[in-house]
């Protein structure tokens, strides 16, 4: 942001604004009311937030391992651990499929403030598994499958926007594809070792920065980690 656009907010009634998709970074608070302001910051663990002089960064990611068992493991780096750091995704996402499932009809298709719906995160979560690992490790010719559910500003980034549906499917078909992409997850670490982690490969986004083959499946499981904690966030909204 440029510093002519900088300007300060003195006195005023935000009460009920909403931001969506915009950045607060080294915005500065001082005096204000923030009774049951509510801050969503994916991206909150790569930097400082501070409340009344404290970081409370670390305190959050504290609580949402504990929230999340296994959550902890996203940042493994050796095979062990990474295949423990998988089973540990697999196991929480069956558990929040089984409760969509026993919520009212139509529960997965719900969403919340505009948010994608349970079925839509759980398509998104295919196409991340496309992106990172059939893309930019296995460097398949065609790595998406038609269900996947991609963010609409990456039609700009060379992808056949072509290959997926524009229907809706059934969430069975959803819970099929997601299991086909879990499982070929599942087998590529059941075989990976320190040297393949360690091979780079062109950016899944950027072809000409090179990142390891290690940072693809850290990307996965980052992903995996906040849409549940964003659907669980929904699903509680509709109870």
């Amino acid at each position: 942001m440029a510093q002519d656009d900088v300007k300060d907010f003195v006195d005023r009634d935000l009460r009920g604004a909403r931001f969506n998709r915009s950045t607060l970074a080294g915005a500065v608070m001082r005096g204000v009311d923030v009774d049951a302001l509510d801050i969503d910051a994916p991206w909150l663990a790569e930097g400082t937030f501070l409340v009344n002089g404290v970081d409370v960064v670390p305190l959050v990611e504290a609580e949402l391992d504990r929230r999340f068992p296994g959550r902890a493991l996203r940042h493994a780096s050796e095979p062990d651990d990474l295949r423990a750091a998988w089973a540990a995704a697999e196991r929480a996402w069956a558990g929040a499929v089984d409760r969509v499932l026993t919520m009212p009809e139509g529960a997965v298709d719900v969403s919340v403030d505009g948010e994608w719906s349970f079925a839509q995160t759980v398509r998104h979560l295919v196409f991340a598994a496309d992106v990172w690992l059939g893309k930019a490790i296995l460097r398949l010719p065609q790595p998406f499958h038609r269900l996947g559910q991609s963010h609409v500003e990456y039609e700009t980034d060379g992808f056949d926007m072509s290959v997926f549906t524009t229907e809706q499917p059934t969430f069975e078909e959803v819970l099929q594809a997601r299991a086909e992409r879990q499982a070929m997850v599942r087998d590529f670490l059941a075989t990976v070792t320190p040297d393949l982690l360690a091979e780079r490969r062109p950016s899944a986004w950027w072809p000409d920065h090179e990142v390891t083959v290690l940072h693809c499946l850290q990307v996965i499981l980052g992903e995996e980690w906040q849409h549940l904690r964003f659907a669980l966030r929904d699903l509680d909204a509709q109870t």
